[in-house]
């Protein structure tokens, strides 16, 4: 034997302590911080500009003419020709430079008071990489009446499958 007992279970208690206090660190060192795991940043929405699928499912089923929203989707292309809700314009994936472009280009031809509704759904919406900064863009161009359709886990899951409207390509 080359390494007595007790050395070798001191060793692997030793090696265990180390691992468990490197993983443990980036929690310990966010509530030095005065942070919690669960705290999160602020989304730049109100909750007043929030809107859920079935929500905007009943409003569109009773808008008249004029009281429609304008519906922007503002993720991937790919996604938005599989499907998406109807009348709803494409406008660019808000993650990409060139997206957010071709977003503040169109908006400029509409006055600031229109009626907007923004969503994407290619994700879980709290790590959505497009909805923010849409929205952020949006808000700094001055546009009044602006709500984001929060879809928890998908447009397919949250929209398609709840047997929502939905339409196919572009």
């Amino acid at each position: 034997m080359l390494f007595p007992r007790k050395p070798r279970i001191g060793a692997a208690l030793f090696v265990a302590s180390i691992f468990g206090i490197a993983l443990l660190a980036p929690v310990l060192q966010s509530r030095q911080n005065g942070a919690t795991p669960q705290e999160k940043a602020a989304e730049p929405w109100t909750d007043t500009q929030v809107l859920h699928a079935a929500d905007l499912a009943r409003e569109l089923g009773t808008a008249k003419d004029g009281t429609t929203p304008t519906i922007i989707y503002v993720g991937f292309r790919t996604l938005f020709e599989g499907g998406h809700i109807p009348g709803a314009t494409f406008r660019g994936t808000a993650s990409k430079e060139e997206g957010l472009a071709d977003l503040k280009k169109w908006l400029d031809t509409l006055p600031r008071s229109t009626n907007l509704m923004i969503y994407c759904g290619c994700c879980p919406f709290d790590r959505c990489p497009n909805i923010r900064p849409a929205f952020t863009v949006i808000h700094e161009m001055g546009f009044t009446h602006v709500r984001v359709l929060v879809l928890p886990t998908s447009f397919a899951a949250d929209w398609v499958e709840k047997g929502y409207p939905m339409q196919k390509g572009l």
